[in-house]
């Protein structure tokens, strides 16, 4: 009888197996796929909204123009506001290309890399444009008394009233940008394990060896 009892408590029903496989189970295997895949998404809709905005920003600028009774201003007249032009036009074709090429998941490390470092240069000349055009915006606004300038935005009201918003519209892509330059430095470095811990006996050993050495 007592032989029966021990191996009907050795036995385990199948139910009992299924049970305890699912009760083993890693909550955190879960929790890291749905924190990967929202990354995912909120990364290719940053993408796709600089697109947009990138394109509003060129389009504003490249419309803008202004004739009085006494000459014409177009951007082209400026050299910050063609480097705003061609900034957004960079901006918004290598923020599609990235889109499409995000969408489609990559588990290979040579497209992280080019993310973490195209994403860094665009932040870097969506910022020079932006703050190259403001300046020049806030110096015909405001004019300098130092050097004489006058005001140059009261006969070209509307003129200096697009590139404002442009130039608004660009910083706003700049935020897309840094957002994503955060996201490509994180799934980046993620995908690197913490080095290993130094074991204290090894370090002992080593610093028993320079101590002998030293005395010797």
């Amino acid at each position: 009888m007592e032989k029966e009892s021990g191996v009907g408590a050795s036995r385990t029903s199948p139910i009992q197996l299924s049970t305890t496989e699912t009760v083993g189970e890693d909550p955190l295997v879960g929790e890291g796929t749905n924190k990967t895949s929202m990354l995912h998404t909120i990364e290719t809709l940053l993408r796709l909204l600089s697109v947009g905005l990138c394109v509003s920003a060129l389009l504003i600028m490249v419309k803008n123009s202004q004739q009085n009774d006494y000459t014409s201003l177009s951007y082209t007249d400026l050299g910050a506001f063609r480097y705003l032009v061609h900034a957004n036009g960079i901006c918004a074709g290598y923020s599609l290309l990235s889109a499409v090429i995000v969408a489609v998941p990559r588990s290979t490390l040579p497209p992280a890399w080019t993310f973490f470092f195209l994403d860094q240069v665009l932040t870097y000349i969506m910022l020079s444009a932006g703050a190259s055009s403001a300046e020049v915006v806030y110096l015909a606004e405001n004019g300098d008394d130092a050097t004489l300038w006058m005001s140059a935005c009261e006969p070209f009201g509307r003129f200096c009233h697009k590139v404002t918003a442009s130039i608004t519209i660009t910083f706003v892509a700049l935020i897309c940008y840094v957002l994503l330059s955060l996201i490509s430095s994180y799934k980046l470095f993620t995908k690197y394990d913490a080095p290993a811990p130094t074991s204290p006996t090894a370090t002992t050993g080593i610093d028993n060896i320079n101590t002998t050495a030293f005395h010797a």
